[in-house]
């Protein structure tokens, strides 16, 4: 079991507020999730991995891939109130589901840095 978070590399986030667009997938991801997932997930240790994508376009599609391969999706769009316009997509929570089902769609992105 894990959960990944893609960020829209793209947008330049300062640390700050990357972490809290971050926390924000990985809660809304987890809530999305069904209740045998939860569970496995923090079992686990609730393991994650941030992960980058280069546009809101593969934001978007990403979102759209994990969606249609029936794992849990929150797609966070910003309220507005500090760095971005509001409604921005920053990043997308997936998971927390089974690692292979997982890697089949991000499975090709690198690590957020």
């Amino acid at each position: 079991m894990k959960q990944v978070i893609v960020v829209n590399e793209a947008l330049g986030l300062p640390p700050g507020k990357m972490a809290a667009q971050v926390a924000h997938a990985a809660v809304g991801g987890l809530l999305n999730a069904p209740r045998d997932k939860q569970a496995g997930w923090l079992q686990a240790g609730m393991p994650k991995v941030v992960l980058r994508c280069g546009s809101q376009d593969e934001l978007f599609a990403l979102a759209e891939q994990a969606q249609a391969a029936g794992l849990p999706v929150m797609l966070i769009r910003d309220a507005g109130r500090t760095v971005v316009e509001a409604g921005t997509p920053t990043c997308v929570g997936i998971g927390p589901d089974e690692i292979s089902r997982i890697d089949a769609v991000t499975g090709s992105l690198k690590l957020m840095r």
